[in-house]
């Protein structure tokens, strides 16, 4: 599998820009050193990084958690909310794919709860004239 490091860079340094977010504070939302966050978007040392650095980029970046290990092998990124995916683990797919679901149903029921909420403060108020 070729490893496209350059991508990467420019990756972050784009969706940096746009956020207008400085190395430091990506360090402090990533919990990645600076020196690696300078190593990588400066490109200056291509060697392999841990899922988890990627990762930790990723989200602290708002895009998807493999958004950057999509980048760096050449597959088109996925989105915020789609399922992660690993390549060797079934369970682990499953249990992503239950996540997503889990996160939809907490949704919904957030919706719920807060229309719920505001027919019981309407209730109130016209019991209160």
């Amino acid at each position: 599998m070729t490893e496209d490091w350059a991508a990467v860079a420019k990756a972050i340094n784009e969706r940096v820009n746009e956020l207008g977010i400085k190395q430091r504070v990506l360090a402090e939302r990533s919990a990645v050193s600076q020196a690696i966050i300078r190593e990588l978007q400066y490109n200056t040392v291509e060697r392999r990084r841990g899922t988890r650095t990627l990762e930790a980029l990723s989200v602290a970046l708002g895009w998807h958690p493999q958004h950057l290990t999509a980048v760096l092998e050449g597959r088109r990124p996925p989105a915020p909310g789609d399922p992660i995916e690993y390549a060797d683990d079934p369970v682990a797919n499953r249990l992503s794919a239950i996540e997503g679901r889990l996160d939809e149903i907490a949704e919904r029921l957030d919706t719920i709860n807060t229309r719920l909420t505001t027919v019981i403060n309407r209730a109130d108020e016209n019991r209160q004239r």
